[in-house]
C-alpha cells in the first residue's frame, strides 16, 4: 500500500489560492487560522523573514512551503515586483496529523529542482494569470495536486529525518506502522506491535523511538486522536468515535482526549 495514502485519507487535505499577481510591498503572515502556506515565486526576488531574521534570499523561481501555521514575512527586494501565487493549505495541523507533525517548519525548493512538476506549474500559472471561467475552482484543485507533489519531493529527498516516514522506509518498522494505520481500533500493545515487526519487544521499542522520535504507544494514541478529531468535526457521536479508535467507552476515550489535548472532546468541538 502507498504509505502516504492513510495519512492523506486521515485529513481533509485542501488548498485555497488567495493571491495571484505582483507583490510590491512587505506582507506578513501571523501564523493564526490553523493553516499553512505555499508561496510560488514565478519571477522577481524577495527575502523570506522567519522569527525576525532573514533566513533566505530567493532570486530564482521557487516554492516556499510552510506545512503548519507559521509567522513569516515576504519582502520584495528594492521595490521590485515579485510575481507570486499564494495559497493557504490544510495538512491537518489543527488535528495533530502525523503528516503535519513529520514535516519540517518550512521548505524552500527552486522550481528548477522539480522538473517533473513542470506540466502542473504550466497549468497552475495559466489559471493564475488568466480570467477563464471556473478559475478559482481550477486553481484550488491544481494547488492541491501541487501540494501532493511537494510532499513527494520532500519525502523522496530525505528531508524527514526523524519521522513516521523514516519508520515506513524501514522494512520491519513499516509493518507495525501500517498495522496501526489500517486498524486503529485493534487493542494494540507493545508486544503485539513488536510481533508485527518480527522483533523483540525491547528492540522494537528502541528502534521505533530512535526512528520516529516518540514511543510506539504514544504514536498510536496520537494517530487515534487525530482520527477522532476529524470524526468529531464531522459531527459523529462520541460513542461511535470511541469504538472506531480503539476505546471501549466514550468515557475512556474522553479521559485520554482530555489528558492529551487539555480539553474534553465536547469543549474541543
Amino acid at each position: 500500500m502507498d504509505p502516504l495514502l492513510p495519512l492523506l485519507n486521515q485529513i481533509s487535505l485542501s488548498a485555497q489560492v488567495f493571491f495571484t499577481g505582483d507583490l510590491c510591498q512587505v506582507v506578513s503572515f501571523d501564523g493564526t487560522g490553523a493553516v499553512g502556506h505555499i508561496h510560488l515565486l514565478r519571477a522577481g526576488k524577495l527575502d523570506l523573514m522567519f522569527r525576525d531574521k532573514r533566513i533566505a534570499h530567493i532570486d530564482q523561481p521557487s516554492v516556499v512551503f510552510f506545512p503548519k501555521p507559521t509567522i513569516h514575512v515576504l519582502k520584495p527586494l528594492d521595490g521590485e515586483l515579485c510575481e507570486l501565487v499564494c495559497a493557504m493549505i490544510n495538512l491537518g495541523a489543527n488535528v495533530r496529523s502525523p503528516l503535519a507533525t513529520a514535516l519540517p517548519e518550512f521548505v524552500i525548493v527552486p522550481l528548477s529542482d522539480m522538473q517533473q512538476i513542470a506540466p502542473t506549474l504550466q497549468l497552475l500559472f495559466h489559471e493564475a494569470f488568466e480570467k477563464d471561467l471556473g478559475r478559482q475552482a481550477a486553481l484550488d484543485r491544481l494547488a492541491e495536486y501541487f501540494l501532493i507533489q511537494i510532499l513527494r519531493h520532500v519525502i523522496q529527498h530525505g528531508q524527514l529525518q526523524q519521522s513516521i516516514f523514516a519508520a515506513l522506509a524501514d522494512t520491519r518498522l513499516a509493518l507495525a506502522v501500517k498495522a496501526m494505520h489500517e486498524n486503529p481500533s485493534h487493542p494494540w500493545t507493545l508486544e503485539t506491535l513488536a510481533e508485527e515487526s518480527g522483533m523483540s519487544r525491547a528492540r522494537f521499542a528502541a528502534n521505533f523511538k530512535a526512528t520516529v522520535g516518540t514511543t510506539p504507544l504514544d504514536y498510536l494514541t496520537d494517530w487515534r486522536l487525530s482520527i477522532a478529531q476529524n470524526l468529531i468535526k464531522q459531527g459523529k457521536p462520541l460513542k461511535s468515535i470511541a469504538t472506531q479508535v480503539g476505546y471501549q467507552s466514550s468515557a475512556a476515550f474522553s479521559r485520554v482526549f482530555a489528558k492529551r489535548l487539555g480539553t474534553t472532546p465536547t469543549e474541543w468541538q
